[in-house]
């Protein structure tokens, strides 16, 4: 992996009998945004834990530029966790300049990075409030910029899009694009698979602490098996159930979808499809994110 910058190297890690990672391996690059998503319980949380740090693992490695993470190239990592992480009834502005001293900002500069933050993030007018007087969204608003205060040389987020307006999720779309732009790596977990795919330029798919499939989103939908709309009006039901190697997934409206295994010939679809009368549409299907996420974990 010689172009990493953030590497999970054959991460694992158990509590009890209950194994939450097992063999966990990928990178995030310099520049890139990685969207890392899988089911509940999955294995997300506890890997980004380790990666700051947080948790130990029982074996494999995190490293950062090459080396190992230890607690001086830790504190160049923004982190916004799931769970709210902050100060409930410390202001907005003094929270901020707070954390980004404790990252090793002297007084003026985190000054200027809190405000910063504050006004990029739309949040001005509640720089003087506590936490807890907050609408969720603006919490998570802070919470980001709690992430960002001290300029991390890589951001983990988990979850950043939770409890955001549309607003709020274009805002923080082009923060994290801003981010990769400037060379940052940024490794997000979420569950809204419509942004991840919008967002990411590649993806990780995660079950049972195990990474199953990995890379952009183009280059999943490749590695799964083709799938084809046909419209034939004349078809009668169950037209295509005998044709070898191929699956139909649904039927609706005089569409059929069917999904086509490895070196099947989709032209011997459309012969069939022409031998029940005319075909108004035969076309490859590109799945979303989402279909392949339940191809996925399903299988």
């Amino acid at each position: 992996m010689p172009d990493a910058v953030l590497e999970i190297d054959h991460v694992s890690k158990r509590y009890g009998d209950v194994v939450a990672l097992r063999d966990m391996t990928f990178d995030v690059r310099a520049g890139e945004l990685f969207g890392f998503v899988g089911s509940n319980g999955a294995g997300k949380t506890t890997t980004m834990r380790i990666a700051l740090g947080v948790l130990a693992a029982d074996s494999g490695e995190v490293r950062f530029s090459g080396r190992p993470i230890t607690f001086d190239n830790r504190r160049r990592i923004g982190y916004l966790p799931e769970e709210r992480g902050l100060y409930p009834k410390m202001k907005v502005l003094d929270q901020l300049v707070y954390l980004a001293e404790l990252h090793g900002l002297p007084t003026n500069s985190a000054h200027r990075a809190a405000e910063n933050w504050i006004a990029r993030l739309g949040l001005r007018d509640r720089r003087g409030d506590e936490v807890q007087k907050l609408s969720l969204g603006n919490q998570q608003r802070v919470q980001l910029a709690a992430a960002l205060v001290h300029e991390p040389a890589v951001l983990i987020l988990d979850e950043p899009f939770s409890g955001l307006d549309p607003v709020a999720v274009d805002v923080m779309s082009a923060v994290l694009r801003e981010q990769a732009a400037a060379g940052v790596p940024v490794l997000f977990s979420s569950h809204q698979l419509d942004l991840v795919e919008r967002l990411c330029d590649r993806v990780g798919i995660v079950r049972s602490g195990q990474m199953v499939a990995c890379g952009t989103v183009a280059e999943l939908r490749t590695g799964g098996d083709a799938q084809l709309v046909v419209e034939a009006p004349n078809a009668p039901p169950g037209w295509a159930d005998s044709l070898p190697g191929v699956t139909v997934d649904a039927v609706h409206n005089g569409q059929t979808t069917l999904r086509l295994a490895p070196g099947t010939d989709d032209q011997t679809v459309l012969t069939a499809a022409l031998a029940t009368g005319p075909v108004r549409e035969f076309r490859r299907h590109a799945p979303s994110l989402t279909e392949l996420f339940r191809n996925v974990v399903s299988s």
